[in-house]
């Protein structure tokens, strides 16, 4: 750690130590105008805004700037700038990293190592968008069933969830794990002749992927025979030899770059299913709305630049309050794999201990994150967050109205809408405040002053979630560059799996004797 790195760093401690026998209610008491200053907005067209209000985290202006002042000794900028000209940042394994680049346009220029990069994205991408288009279009097929893991399920299995709304008409099937269970279950609810497989798996090496493409497709020869079981896969790779192995040609198959982590891919072919499910218009629209995070992350000034900030409240909450853990509460339903999917993106890029210097870290890094959707996360866990032993910040997503719908129950949506902002906000504002116990009932205490943000939009869109995921990416580089970490290699990943392969023909070996296992 650098001695200037070092110096940002012990102030803020002290700083950190001197908050906890603060009150965020005193706060906005000594600021009337606390609610408007600790917020930062994206704007939208017609209003619909992405709004981050971080009034009710225990910060201070001075500790705020402090934060800033922290991350710029960290070397953020060069960071930021070695980032957006794809520069190996990934250290570890000499790749540049440039997935912003997927949602460019050829005005942004986006190069890796200085070799432009725009026109070669640009025309996968309608490669894999008009392969969607014919596959969406196609009266032939019913279903659609992405195999892969990871980066290559979780990503495009949440944002199918999350835009359901503007889905059309196919069926979508995400098959991820090993356990023959999953498989079976699937393959019974699907009908062989009006089905289509899509591998998703960049090597066409990943285990799992392959083991239940395999299956798949034995499946699907034992019900249409070989010719016609052939027809029903597209891929996602870049190894064509391997897919034409298995009868996939190169016009069904489509690749992303060693410049694109997988959980950092759903911008990418990996979002086939996705596009297959919303449509090429709706998917540009998500890609646009990235890239609105983009343009604010790389050109914003500091105290409007929303991921900075986010990322400057996660090490202030991680490092000088002693926080581990962060709950990640969306009101709204259609978001309920978004925390698990937040999951893969910051325990994966930031669960480190060794630094990009090669040394182990003397300060904690990525915490948990954990949450399900509120108003179900109410009755389960609240009670902990309200008064268990340990303090755990909250963030919550809140959109903060419903779509208009002609079947005549319009103000019965609004209604419950209206019941589920009121839920979001009053979890909020208790957590923050607390409540006095009756006298001779301290167990009916709320001690309050625990911390919370909110990032709220209006209405749940592509565009919408798009910025969202955008602006959860970006906050794991800030995170990353503060703790002087590499955020896109997963060596803890690649442990288990060469570990599992090792393993496997002992345990074949065993046959009917798993039990002693």
């Amino acid at each position: 750690m650098s001695k200037t790195k070092n110096q940002h760093w012990q102030e803020l401690k002290t700083a950190g130590k001197e908050s906890q026998s603060r009150r965020i209610t005193d706060l906005f008491n000594s600021d009337r105008e606390r609610k408007s200053k600790f917020n930062a907005r994206l704007r939208g067209e017609d209003g619909d805004d992405l709004v981050l209000d971080y009034s009710r985290v225990n910060l201070d202006g001075p500790q705020l700037a402090a934060l800033y002042q922290l991350a710029e000794a960290s070397g953020f900028e060069r960071a930021r700038n070695q980032f957006r000209s794809g520069q190996a940042i990934n250290s570890t394994e000499s790749r540049p990293v440039l997935h912003p680049a997927l949602r460019g346009t050829i005005s942004d220029d986006y190069r890796v190592q200085n070799q432009p990069v725009m026109a070669e994205v640009l025309a996968v991408k309608n490669a894999f968008l008009t392969h969607a288009e014919s596959i969406r279009n196609d009266p032939t097929i019913t279903d659609v069933i992405n195999i892969g893991i990871g980066g290559s399920d979780l990503g495009p299995a949440m944002a199918s969830l999350a835009l359901a709304q503007f889905s059309g008409g196919k069926k979508l099937h995400y098959l991820s794990n090993i356990d023959p269970a999953a498989l079976q279950n699937l393959l019974g609810q699907i009908n062989p002749s009006t089905c289509h497989f899509i591998i998703a798996s960049k090597t066409f090496t990943t285990i799992e992927t392959m083991t239940n493409a395999a299956t798949a497709r034995q499946w699907l020869v034992q019900k249409l025979g070989e010719p016609a079981a052939r027809e029903k896969f597209s891929a996602i790779t870049t190894a064509l030899d391997r897919a034409a192995a298995i009868g996939i040609p190169p016009e069904r198959c489509f690749g992303f770059w060693d410049w694109v982590g997988g959980r950092y891919s759903i911008w990418s072919a990996i979002g086939l299913p996705l596009a297959i499910a919303i449509g090429r218009d709706n998917f540009e629209a998500m890609l646009s709305g990235g890239r609105e995070v983009d343009q604010n992350f790389f050109t914003a000034e500091w105290q409007y630049n929303l991921p900075l900030l986010l990322g400057l409240i996660g090490v202030w909450h991680r490092n000088f309050c002693g926080y581990s853990s962060r709950a990640v509460i969306p009101y709204a339903q259609n978001l309920a794999r978004f925390p698990a999917y937040l999951q893969q993106l910051e325990m994966e890029s930031n669960g480190k201990s060794i630094g990009t210097d090669g040394q182990p870290l003397h300060h904690a890094s990525g915490g948990v994150v954990w949450g399900e959707p509120g108003t179900n996360a109410q009755h389960a866990f609240f009670q902990l967050l309200h008064q268990g032993t340990d303090i755990i910040p909250v963030e919550f997503l809140l959109g903060v109205e419903t779509e208009p719908r002609q079947d005549g129950l319009d103000s019965h949506w609004q209604n419950q809408q209206r019941l589920l902002v009121a839920n979001c906000l009053a979890q909020a504002e208790s957590l923050m405040t607390g409540v006095a116990a009756p006298l001779g009932q301290r167990y009916r205490s709320y001690d309050g002053n625990r911390p919370s943000l909110m990032v709220k939009w209006r209405h749940l869109t592509p565009r919408t979630l798009g910025r969202l995921i955008a602006l959860y990416e970006h906050r794991v580089f800030v995170e990353g560059v503060i703790w002087g970490i590499n955020s896109f290699d997963q060596w803890g990943v690649e442990l288990g799996k060469s570990v599992a392969v090792k393993l496997e023909p002992l345990v074949a070996a065993m046959k009917d004797r798993l039990s002693e296992i």
